[in-house]
């Protein structure tokens, strides 16, 4: 089961690290963009990038993120780019997150499912992420291609952008606010999903920028697995994000883009070995707020 795998490969190389392949093609080092005029010159470059970047990190960290909104700027050429990309990574031994944040209506819901999710859809992943704002009748398409093709989703519950709160906390008729509701509703469409360490195939998006909120989700979402995003550049550090994790440093799994991806701008050196020393860094700094992660 693909949350068992995430698991597993998290324990196995004591990383709960995500690097996130939101590759602009501003990221690249100058002697990359070169000469890279038109789209499909520019998508080549990217997919170089992250074909380097990818085998820098592939030993050391369980997964990667690819944000599709970085490959669609690039029209044709970039969605080919960030399937080559997807499966290159799946091609290391890697999880691959494709974060899309997809959903619709539920005969739509079920052709973006089928896109990203089928065993054999246009758009190869492991995970994806869903936006939950349309209810059931806009997930459920999502979970039972999740569970006819061994993959799963997360669902966007209490995200890291600082305006997030205008919606999420606000407050309910029966108490409970935005966020804690729809947490609540991703526990429930996960029900039934399980795999052999508690966490469904239904996960959330719990931002590292809100420490109070994520520690009451992380106690009322039990068999939830966690996508946490916000570390690094939005302002996320180790120990505010400590409250996504339950004993045993197990429960979540950290993103960092912009981080690893440029971290040859601050460090300098080549993009790739930059990547590598930044990836073992954040891997240093999780570590040292979960403690030996334990797959159980």
């Amino acid at each position: 089961m693909i949350v068992d795998k995430l698991i597993e490969k998290i324990a196995e190389r004591q990383n709960p690290t995500c690097v996130g392949l939101d590759t602009s093609f501003d990221y690249l080092p100058e002697s990359m963009q070169s000469g890279a005029g038109t789209a499909e010159e520019r998508a080549r470059a990217v997919f170089a990038f992250n074909r380097g970047i990818t085998d820098a990190v592939c030993d050391i960290v369980p997964a990667v993120k690819v944000q599709i909104a970085y490959y669609e700027t690039l029209g044709a050429a970039g969605l080919d780019c960030f399937v080559r990309t997807c499966e290159y990574a799946r091609g290391k031994g890697l999880v691959v997150i494709a974060d899309a944040k997809r959903n619709d209506i539920g005969a739509t819901a079920t052709q973006y499912a089928g896109a990203f999710l089928e065993e054999k859809g246009a758009l190869p992943c492991d995970f994806l992420t869903v936006n939950g704002y349309l209810g059931t009748d806009g997930i459920l398409p999502f979970v039972e291609e999740c569970k006819r093709s061994d993959r799963g989703i997360f669902v966007l519950v209490k995200t890291s952008n600082p305006s997030s709160g205008e919606l999420q906390d606000l407050r309910l008729a029966d108490g409970r606010t935005v966020y804690e509701c729809m947490g609540d509703m991703a526990e429930r469409w996960g029900a039934g999903t399980e795999g052999k360490y508690g966490y469904s195939r239904v996960g959330a998006v719990v931002g590292a920028t809100h420490p109070e909120q994520a520690k009451v989700l992380r106690e009322r979402l039990p068999h939830t697995f966690f996508l946490v995003p916000g570390y690094g550049a939005q302002g996320g550090n180790a120990e505010m994000l400590k409250n996504c994790f339950r004993g045993g440093g197990m429960g979540g799994i950290v993103n960092n883009s912009r981080g690893i991806l440029c971290a040859y701008k601050k460090r300098g050196g080549e993009y790739d070995e930059a990547a590598r020393r930044a990836a073992l860094d954040m891997k240093a700094d999780l570590l040292s707020v979960t403690g030996e992660i334990c797959a159980k």
